[in-house]
């Protein structure tokens, strides 16, 4: 057992219950929403989140992982609002998301560049794992970086590194956006093992968005978490074909290195709401609960994989 920090504050990790390793509440741009989302209503959204928040609690999720940092509009004093309403527990990450540059605030600051000095990236998500984010008192319990189609370009891996570097100093766990399409959860694998880190801690996010049942395996024999993560995206891999990897992979022993999540949001503002509701209808946090369990058990994925999923190995990654 260990403690696990939550919005609200520690809980033991035997206590995390059923969990969803990889949503969001909030996917938003705050500087632009500052300028141009006039027609915002703060406290509408809230209650919105705190409604399908809740909803989900009834559905018999316990916790979710929330890996929204830098880059996707992180603001803790909403999410503090958000967990005050609701017992579902929360746990916030540290981290930087981008596909390719590093944020101008870091990029002439740091080893070997104009104002040379240890990496920021490090000592920010320390503090945020040891400390707390901002004023709030709210301390983040993981990590999170990205590499996506680009590949492994120089903010990526600055920002991968830093990552690396600030699990190793708190022994905190990772979870990675990846594209298995370009098989890139293998090059985190790679730069991450190179600072240290135990790849036992690492989710490799999006894992389920392929099929190469090869690929995957691979990931999972160096010993990282597989992020079948992304129910609901429909449009990026059909429902029966994620299943259908689930399957294979329980039916070959891998279920103790998959876990469950749907990458869904309360709200994003990346997409009009109502496209989004048309071209992702299941994109919500009620669809591994009401659709992907039941098709799992029909399917023959037993009782005893599913809470290994759902409890086990969330539970081990901070344990």
């Amino acid at each position: 057992m260990s403690t696990v920090q939550t919005v609200t504050g520690p809980v033991d990790s035997a206590d995390l219950g059923n969990v969803l390793v990889h949503e969001h509440i909030f996917v938003l741009g705050e500087e632009h929403r500052e300028n141009y989302q006039f027609d915002w209503d703060e406290d509408e959204k809230v209650a919105d989140a705190v409604r399908d928040l809740n909803e989900l609690k009834g559905l018999g999720i316990d916790t979710i992982f929330d890996p929204t940092v830098l880059g996707l509009g992180r603001y803790i004093p909403r999410i503090q609002r958000i967990a005050a309403q609701t017992e579902l527990n929360i746990v916030v990450a540290t981290g930087l998301y981008t596909y390719n540059d590093i944020p101008f605030q870091f990029h002439y600051t740091g080893p070997g560049l104009l104002f040379d000095c240890p990496e920021p990236l490090v000592t920010l998500f320390v503090r945020d794992l040891t400390e707390g984010i901002a004023d709030t008192g709210v301390r983040a319990a993981f990590l999170k970086c990205a590499i996506e189609e680009p590949g492994l370009t120089p903010g990526v891996e600055r920002a991968m590194r830093a990552v690396g570097q600030a699990s190793v100093q708190t022994g905190a766990p990772i979870t990675v956006h990846t594209n298995p399409h370009t098989q890139s959860g293998l090059v985190a694998q790679r730069v991450l093992q190179e600072e240290g880190v135990d790849l036992r801690k690492v989710v490799i996010g999006h894992s389920g968005d392929c099929t190469d049942i090869d690929y995957l395996m691979k990931l999972a024999d160096a010993g990282s978490i597989l992020g079948m993560d992304r129910f609901g995206l429909d449009v990026l891999l059909p429902f029966e074909d994620r299943i259908n990897t689930i399957v294979t992979l329980a039916e070959r022993g891998y279920a103790d290195r998959m876990a469950l999540a749907h990458d869904a949001s309360c709200f994003i503002d990346w997409f009009d709401p109502g496209a989004k509701r048309q071209a992702v209808p299941k994109w919500n946090f009620r669809h591994i609960s009401e659709d992907v369990l039941p098709a799992l058990r029909e399917r023959g994925v037993t009782d005893q994989q599913i809470t290994t999923m759902l409890v086990d190995v969330p539970r081990a990654y901070f344990e």
